[in-house]
Order: structure tokens, then C-alpha cells, then sequence
């Protein structure tokens, strides 16, 4: 199927690459509001910003388009220059020897325990895991986190400013995020997860560490409470300026970005030319993952279909099934054997919905400003533009329970002797479901097994391996704050902080 460039306002526009002729104006890269905010930014002021001013999510101007030739130079390059390439149609404020020392440090052998980066294996003909999760902290949040702690690094030591970091995770960013901070100057986090409701590693991964720059405030609520209290503050324009606050969550423009290079990589390596299409399956919560995977598949990768995989939090399954997107209460948000999915917000779904809705800001301010404020929901289900959810954007959509979980991690495992975490697993079980005989079929990787050891237990009666640097993590000294699901709480706390720092 020949995908076109998205149609409506400044869309149509198919933009040079730098390396062809053409005018110099165009290189320019910007980027605009899902909300409408009449100002347009360049990278590195989104990079420290997260939300745009009227609470929308920065967006591209315009998404390259790539050439068949260019698809061809790239297919032999190695991880670090093919994320040079990349990033390079997005950030033009950066001089280019920068940002490809940038990638050459982020994307090591050393840092992600491969020369190829992001290998993909084969588990069966057609069926692919592309593995994420050897960086780190074992989870593919380290693929973009870990180039985003360099390029604030780098921006903070040009603006000689300082930069604090508030962010919320369900499981994995908090601890991406925090190992990819923790020896960076100028960069304090303060990292909020909902208490008790992560595994014991994912806990001690983070709790554990002592560094003076990493704040850990576990508050006393789901996800979604952590992730509204990032909004609120966010919201709060004075706080915000006053305490220099940024955030890493997949709000964040640059770690979505940096995402979009491995569905390039993975594309490569189970591909021998541009003719062949792939299709991705994808583990997905808050719906940045996928949404990288929008964004390379509008660049014009040769994706098929983007199969979005829920677990029994399955706002985005009913969303892509229905076309109504009805955000869950406390009570209704499941916890789940593959927390870091548990989730029942997915911020990052308002960029996909703003290119669904042709780029129309006012209808995407209203759907998210307004109708998910006050009624919780929104409903395109009689709205001629969701036809094209699948028909012109490729989304899919399956769900996998508990009982799924356990019996694709067992089966994986005695046919494959491939072991598998919950989330991959979900991925797994909604990719069979959506297989076609004559595409490649890519999972994503979510995290390596021993993070989730419980549920490895379980489905197969005995402990995953883990590394041995996380050998008793569980037994280290933990270092964090219990605080409740307070918006002004927390803001007191990170000011006490700030203060006490620079006093």
C-alpha cells in the first residue's frame, strides 16, 4: 500500500533532505503545538521545555520524506551514524560534528553491551524481537534516554544554565532516566512513581541509588496521579520559570525522536531492500513508543501496519477499535503482571490524533483541552477521519491478559529457548494475532525477564538470570520520599530542594 504525505495545512509539503539542492530556507526545521500556540520552536528549546505553552505537544512542522535512495545510502550505516542521519532532519541548532559526537558517545558497545546496538533475533519464520533492553537499565527506555541526558548535558553547558527534571514512570523511564542523569552536571531529577506498584527490581533499581542530584518521591497512587502532578506543575508558568523545570517523559520531542532510529534499524536488518514492507508489533502504555513508529512510517519507512498492544488497560486498544478514547478513573486502572503498561492516560496518542485530524489544532485543543477535562472521554467513533486509522496510518490494535501472558512467555521459552518479559510477551501474543504470512512481523522489546522475576516464576517455576552487577540490588539501602497525590505538596518539596541547593 503507497502511503502519501499526510494532506491539510503546511503537511503536504514534502521537505528536501539536507543533502539534496534546493533552497536553504526549507532545511529549517520547526516545530508547532498540537494545541495551536502561534509560536513555532527550534529543538533545542523544546528540549528543555516538555509541554508547549497552551498544554499542547510539540510536533514536527513538517515530517521528512526520504528517497529510495536515501533508504539505500542508510541500509549498510551503523547505529550511531544512522541516528546521526536521522537526527539530523529534526535538529538544525545543533552544529553537525556535535551532534555526531553526540550519538557516537550515546550509542557504544560499552553503554548497550552489542557493537550492533539494537540486534533483531528471529523466533520463528516472520516473527521477529528487536532487543531494546541491553543498555543500562534494561529496558528500551534506555535507547532515547540515554541520548537525551547527553543532549541536555550538552544544551545546559552552551546556556551555562542549570535544569531540574521532573518526571513520572510506571516502571522503566524512572530508572532510564535516572542512570542516564546521574553524573550530569547541571541536571537535578525528581522522579515520581506510584508506590508499591512497581516489581522489587524496578524499585531497588531506583531507590537504591544515592546520588546527590536524584530526588525519588514515591506517591501514594496510580500512575495517572504521578503523570497529572508532572502536568500541573508544568501548567504552573511562574513555578516552572522560577525552578528552571523540565521533564524526560515521552512528552519530551527529542526522546521520541530518538526512537525512531531503531524501527529504521529493525527495518534494515530483516529487509534486503526498500520493496519489502514490515509490519511492528509494540508493547504500549503511554503510546510514545509507537508513536516514534508513526513518525518513521510517515518519513516513509515501508511500514505495513503498527499493531498497538494493550494489556488489560486497554484505553488504547478501545480507542483504535472504536474510535473512543475514555481515560480510566483510580479505580478502574488494573495492576497488572505487565506494570509498566498500566496505564490508563496515553499522552502521547494526541500527537497521532492531531495528524489523524489533518493538523487541525482547534479540534485536537478541543478533544484534549476541553472534552477529556470535562467529560473524561472523547468519541470519533462517527467522524468520517477514523476510517483512515487503519486504511491510511497502518494502527492495529489487540489486548493480552495475565493468563496470555504466562502461557506466551511458557511457549516462547520451550519452542524458542527465547526468554521473554510480560510486556514483550503482550507483544508477542497480539502480534500472532495480526500476522500476515507474506510481511515480517518486528516485536519490540520492553525490558529483560529478570526485571519482572515474579511473573518469570511463575510461567515457568524458576528465577530469570540477571546480570551480575544487580546481583542483591534488592537488599541495597533505599533512598526515597513517600509523599501523597498533591500537586502543591510536591511543588513545596522540589522548591524546599532547589533552595536548599543553591543556598
Amino acid at each position: 500500500m503507497a502511503r502519501q504525505p499526510l494532506t491539510g495545512r503546511k503537511v503536504a509539503v514534502t521537505r528536501p533532505l539536507p543533502n539534496n539542492c534546493g533552497d536553504k530556507e526549507q532545511h529549517h526545521m520547526h516545530y508547532i503545538s498540537t494545541r495551536g500556540h502561534p509560536e513555532r520552536r527550534k529543538f533545542c528549546e523544546i528540549l528543555l521545555e516538555g509541554l508547549a505553552p497552551d498544554g499542547g505537544l510539540y510536533v514536527p512542522e513538517v515530517y521528512p520524506r526520504l528517497d529510495d535512495a536515501t533508504l539505500d545510502r542508510w541500509r549498510g550505516l551503523s547505529y550511531p551514524v544512522l541516528a546521526f542521519e536521522i537526527l539530523s532532519l529534526y535538529i538544525d541548532d545543533i552544529p553537525p560534528a556535535d551532534l555526531k559526537a553526540i550519538c557516537a558517545k550515546t550509542y557504544r558497545p560499552e553503554v548497550f553491551g552489542t557493537a550492533r546496538i539494537a540486534p533483531v533475533r528471529t523466533l520463528e519464520t516472520g516473527l521477529h524481537v528487536a532487543e531494546l533492553s541491553n543498555g543500562p537499565t534494561l529496558a528500551f527506555k534506555d535507547m532515547a534516554m540515554q541520548l537525551l541526558g547527553n543532549l541536555l548535558e550538552y544544551e545546559l553547558a552552551r546556556r551555562d544554565e542549570e535544569l531540574n527534571i521532573l518526571g513520572a514512570t510506571s516502571g522503566d523511564t524512572g530508572s532510564a532516566a535516572e542512570y542516564a542523569m546521574r553524573d550530569k552536571k547541571g541536571i537535578r531529577v525528581f522522579m515520581m512513581s506510584p508506590h508499591g506498584r512497581m516489581s522489587a527490581f524496578q524499585q531497588a533499581q531506583m531507590f537504591s541509588l544515592q546520588d546527590e542530584n536524584i530526588q525519588n518521591i514515591a506517591i501514594e497512587g496510580v500512575f495517572d496521579d504521578c503523570q497529572d502532578i508532572v502536568k500541573a506543575v508544568s501548567g504552573d508558568a511562574d513555578f516552572k520559570r522560577r525552578h528552571r523545570i523540565g521533564a524526560v517523559n515521552s512528552i519530551n520531542w527529542a526522546r521520541l525522536v530518538a526512537q525512531v532510529v531503531y524501527y529504521f534499524s529493525a527495518y534494515f536488518q530483516v529487509t534486503t531492500g526498500n520493496a519489502e514492507q514490515v509490519d511492528f508489533a509494540v508493547p504500549s502504555g503511554n503510546f510514545g513508543n509507537i508513536c516514534a513508529g508513526h513518525v518513521a512510517r510517515m518519513m516513509g519507512l515501508p511500514i505495513s501496519r503498527l499493531v498497538v498492544a494493550t494489556n488489560e488497560n486497554d484505553v488504547l486498544d478501545e480507542f483504535f477499535r472504536t474510535g473512543v478514547y475514555r481515560v480510566r478513573g483510580r479505580a478502574d486502572t488494573y495492576e497488572t503482571s505487565s506494570p509498566s503498561m498500566d496505564i490508563s492516560k496515553a499522552s502521547n496518542l494526541e500527537r497521532f490524533v492531531f495528524d489523524l485530524l489533518g493538523r487541525d489544532a482547534c479540534r485536537t485543543r478541543s478533544l484534549f483541552g476541553t472534552q477529556l477535562r470535562d467529560r473524561g472521554s472523547f468519541d470519533l467513533s462517527g467522524d468520517p477521519v477514523f476510517a483512515q486509522v487503519g486504511a491510511r496510518f497502518g494502527f492495529h490494535s489487540g489486548k493480552s491478559t495475565h493468563a496470555d501472558r504466562l502461557a506466551t512467555i511458557r511457549d516462547t521459552w520451550r519452542r524458542f529457548d527465547s526468554l521473554i518479559d510480560p510486556h514483550t510477551a503482550d507483544g508477542v501474543k497480539v502480534a500472532r494475532e495480526h500476522a500476515d504470512p507474506g510481511t515480517p512481523m518486528i516485536v519490540l522489546e520492553t525490558a529483560l525477564p529478570v526485571k519482572f522475576a515474579g511473573t518469570i516464576k511463575e510461567a515457568l517455576g524458576r528465577e530469570p538470570d540477571r546480570p551480575p552487577r544487580f546481583d542483591g540490588i534488592e537488599d541495597l539501602p533505599k533512598r526515597l520520599e513517600i509523599l501523597p497525590a498533591d500537586a502543591k505538596t510536591v511543588k513545596s518539596y522540589i522548591a524546599e530542594i532547589v533552595q536548599g541547593a543553591s543556598s
